[in-house]
């Protein structure tokens, strides 16, 4: 397996996760909630959680995309735009009153995952064969 396959894979397998947790906030909320690492009494209004749902739904969706089409390009800066969602993600949960680093695991794992995904991508491309290279003037 190539260094670009290792990565396109792996940004495919984290796609398909945030899939899966958007279509958790969106069908089983309060499960989903207690996953993502904040609690609070929501008295049957879900609101957070569809629009959390919905984000993740689209955004694992376009990466896993971008990723099986071998669109490299577009899924480093995908990737690299998107990294800021996690970081504010954590930095909400380290604020709640009963967060810790335990809870925000989640988020900092993704975080170290998104970002070396799109290093791996764009440093794993193509070698560049000694007949490519410019001759010295």
């Amino acid at each position: 397996m190539t260094r670009y396959n290792f990565f396109k894979y792996l940004t495919i397998v984290s796609g398909l996760t945030l899939v899966f947790i958007g279509c958790r906030f969106l069908l089983q909320p309060e499960g989903a909630e207690a996953g993502f690492g904040l609690h609070f009494n929501e008295n049957g209004d879900y609101s957070f959680h569809y629009i959390k749902g919905i984000r993740d739904l689209f955004t694992g969706t376009v990466i896993t995309l971008l990723a099986a089409l071998n669109m490299r390009k577009a899924l480093m800066i995908v990737l690299l735009s998107g990294i800021f969602i996690p970081i504010v993600d954590m930095t909400l949960v380290l604020q709640a009153t009963h967060g810790n680093v335990m809870t925000a695991m989640p988020h900092i794992t993704a975080i170290v995952l998104t970002a070396l995904a799109a290093v791996g991508i764009h440093f794993s491309g193509r070698p560049v064969s000694a007949k490519q290279l410019p001759l010295p003037a």
